[in-house]
């Protein structure tokens, strides 16, 4: 039953990242969103399949992901 898991670990990150490039910011963020329930979908699996680098791997994305969307906030003067 997980292995099914990589599929929709595979479609939210695909999505994720078609929104995250997208001029609209509701649509960014929703890319965003789903970018980091990707990264969820991916270390579930990758602990089901003992992928520990693939595990390690998403936390840094999602670290990075969190990154980006604080540095694209608008800062008060």
């Amino acid at each position: 039953m997980l292995d099914g898991v990589q599929w929709l670990a595979m479609a939210a990150t695909v999505a994720g990242a078609w929104l995250v490039a997208a001029q609209h910011k509701g649509r960014r963020r929703a890319g965003f969103w789903i970018y980091l329930l990707s990264n969820v979908l991916w270390v579930v699996w990758g602990w089901h399949d003992h992928a520990y680098a693939l595990i390690v791997l998403q936390f840094c994305l999602a670290a990075l992901n969190l990154r980006g969307v604080n540095k694209n906030e608008p800062r008060g003067h």
